[in-house]
């Protein structure tokens, strides 16, 4: 096909429609998707092994090379679907890249995540034959869809924002849109497809037509948190304004104590949530104005976040990833470390797991973050091994803490915290949680601190961090 465009990517989520959009685009002549070609976990669909002799190994060494071949060796204009969690070194090579044609497929976000959890109910992600349906109410998570919002509205802004700075223009296309021919037809037409359809492929059937009331457990609850949290109903224009940052959700007040904490994923966060709620409740899932509000309320208050030195904090997380829990969350990640990067984590809550074990598996996973930081993976990078620095500079989009504080030093300096505030209460610091199922004294070793130095080099520089054996 010859036109403006050597290929075109569909920007999309989980439940939006995308498999039915794919379908439609492939009864075009001049048109072939490859499904989800840059999912971290797999390549195409879960089945997939190998694409124009490419394997997932070689792809995620050199995703490019998968890329390439799949314009050169494909009969017409070929695309993919790409969501927030997808290779990130593939979005920036393509977005600012005129010659690629951009798709954003959009879906009230309400819906997309009521899908997903009958999805997730029922096992039933896709539907050819409506006989085959299988129907259970969901249920509705607050915290986890508000998660989920932020973090697909972010994507959405994200890729505004580059199609404006390189002067480009994409093809928005909402679900119920997706729904009609002549929509389709233009689509092709955008992409320089000459010919039209008359029929939609039979391929998927949709799966939930119901009212919204009738397939949530707890409508009430979904009805009011989306009133708080959507008040504007941005999430129908591609343009809407940047919202609250999500990390403000994981923010901690207490009004005994005056003390604001922001949390940085992998460290003492609960000790510290220990020790402030032994003075009181606490308050959480703060908006920007909610946070103004209680800080005009309490005029002396102070703010601080607690570092944690970068070999104790790679491992806490590696801990938290060696322990099984059901219906984890993780279970991707895991999956993907194991096969696809080399971190052999253990298979069953009972499998054999020697000290030896671990210290080869956390080596190993320290040169995966390291990989990661780096942008050599197509898994984007975790709050849990983002560095401290990139962490303490994101809370900026909000306010800068009062105070970094250290956690080999944490008892002493929230006693200062607290006289600075002339707070009343005095509670105790209750003791940290030890590493499981090794602790860091039985694992450390002078190659560790040196590859996690190297792959924290930042975060020791800004922060003058020591090696861990001298930072007590």
């Amino acid at each position: 096909m010859t036109g403006p465009f050597d290929c075109f990517i569909i920007f999309a989520e989980m439940r939006t429609g995308s498999n039915f959009l794919e379908s439609n685009l492939d009864q075009f002549p001049g048109l072939k998707c490859y499904g989800e070609a840059f999912n971290p976990y797999f390549m195409v669909t879960p089945k997939t092994e190998v694409l124009f002799d490419i394997t997932v190994a070689m792809r995620d060494a050199d995703p490019m090379l998968l890329l390439e071949r799949m314009k050169s060796e494909t009969d017409g204009l070929p695309g993919f679907r790409f969501f927030h969690d997808h290779d990130p070194r593939v979005f920036n090579a393509l977005i600012d890249d005129p010659r690629c044609a951009k798709i954003v497929l959009t879906r009230n976000p309400v819906d997309a995540y009521v899908s997903r959890r009958i999805a997730m109910a029922t096992d039933q992600w896709q539907l050819s034959d409506q006989s085959d349906a299988r129907k259970q109410p969901a249920r509705f998570i607050p915290d986890e869809f508000e998660k989920l919002f932020y973090r697909f509205k972010s994507f959405q802004l994200k890729i505004k924002d580059r199609l404006q700075r390189s002067g480009q223009v994409a093809f928005y296309i909402d679900y119920e849109e997706a729904q009609s021919l002549s929509v389709i037809n233009g689509l092709a037409k955008y992409l320089g497809e000459q010919t039209e359809i008359t029929q939609f492929a039979s391929t998927f059937k949709k799966q939930n037509p119901e009212p919204l009331s009738d397939k949530v457990q707890n409508f009430e609850l979904l009805a009011s948190t989306v009133a708080r949290i959507d008040i504007f109903d941005l999430h129908k224009s591609p343009s809407f304004e940047p919202g609250r940052p999500p990390a403000l959700k994981t923010y901690l007040a207490s009004d005994e104590l005056q003390l604001v904490f922001l949390p940085i994923a992998g460290g003492p966060s609960d000790q510290v949530t220990g020790w402030m709620e032994a003075a009181g409740p606490l308050l959480r899932d703060f908006s920007q104005k909610a946070l103004r509000q209680w800080k005009r309320r309490h005029k002396a208050h102070r703010s601080f976040t607690v570092l944690r030195h970068p070999v104790a904090r790679l491992h806490s997380v590696f801990c938290d990833l060696v322990a099984f829990q059901e219906n984890d969350p993780d279970w991707d990640l895991k999956h993907a470390l194991r096969h696809n990067h080399g971190v052999a984590l253990p298979t069953s809550p009972d499998a054999p797991w020697t000290l030896t074990d671990h210290q080869d598996a956390f080596a190993r996973f320290i040169a995966f973050v390291a990989e990661s930081l780096g942008g050599q993976t197509g898994i984007n990078v975790d709050p849990r091994w983002a560095s401290q620095a990139a962490t303490v500079n994101g809370f900026a989009g909000f306010a800068l803490p009062d105070h970094i504080l250290r956690e080999d030093q944490l008892a002493a300096a929230l006693g200062h915290l607290l006289a600075e505030v002339q707070a009343g209460a005095a509670p105790t610091l209750p003791a940290a949680s030890p590493d499981a199922p090794f602790s860091l004294d039985q694992v450390y070793s002078d190659e560790i601190e040196t590859a996690v130095r190297k792959a924290y080099q930042r975060d020791y520089m800004m922060f003058g961090f020591r090696s861990w054996g001298a930072s007590d």
